[in-house]
This record gives C-alpha cells, sequence and structure tokens, in this order.
C-alpha cells in the first residue's frame, strides 16, 4: 500500500467523528464528503495497480477528490456542523494527500 493510501484512510478514520454531525445538519453533504472520500482511497488503490496514463489519471482523481473532501469540511465548519478546529486539523492532512496525489499524477 502507497503511503499517500495509507494518509488517506487515516484521513477517513478522522472523518469517523465528524460525518455524524455532518449529517446531522446536512445528510446530502455528509453523503458527498463520504463519497469523495472513498474516491480518493478507491483512486489511489487503482492508480497503484495501473501504469502510464491510466495511473496518472487516477492519482490526479485522488487529488481531484481529496479537494473535494477538503471542501466540504470547510463549508461544514462554516455552517457550524464541526469545530473548525477538526476541520483544520483533517484540511491539512488532505492538503499533504493533495500534493503527494498530484506528485504520482505527474501533472
Amino acid at each position: 500500500m502507497l503511503n499517500v493510501q495509507q494518509m488517506a484512510i487515516q484521513v477517513a478514520e478522522g472523518l469517523r467523528e465528524v460525518l455524524p454531525r455532518i449529517r446531522k445538519g446536512d445528510p446530502d453533504l455528509c453523503r458527498q464528503v463520504q463519497r469523495a472520500m472513498s474516491s480518493v482511497v478507491l483512486n489511489l488503490a487503482e492508480g497503484s495497480g495501473n501504469a502510464g496514463g491510466t495511473a496518472r489519471a487516477r492519482f490526479a482523481t485522488a487529488c481531484g477528490s481529496a479537494k473535494e473532501v477538503r471542501a466540504g469540511l470547510k463549508l461544514a465548519a462554516a455552517y457550524g456542523y464541526v469545530p473548525e478546529g477538526r476541520a483544520a486539523k483533517l484540511d491539512d492532512a488532505l492538503d499533504s494527500v493533495c500534493a503527494m496525489s498530484w506528485r504520482l499524477s505527474g501533472r
């Protein structure tokens, strides 16, 4: 398993604490954040099992999905569903996931 994939799984574990709070305030936003986080982990796994352009595309998609999770968490914090400090901690980890997956995409 790639280091970036392990980091993404740790972020997913961190989301376990905030997703119920988001769900209570906005079930649609919760589903979207959860789907995007699943996309990050699964696209990283798929990219690591492919070569060439397919791998690069999956890593780029993982980066985009990580950015979607980041935006969802910032929105949830802005709406008051989750504490800003908790969202910021997850955002820092997602920033690293974005950077690593982007580098893997070769873009």
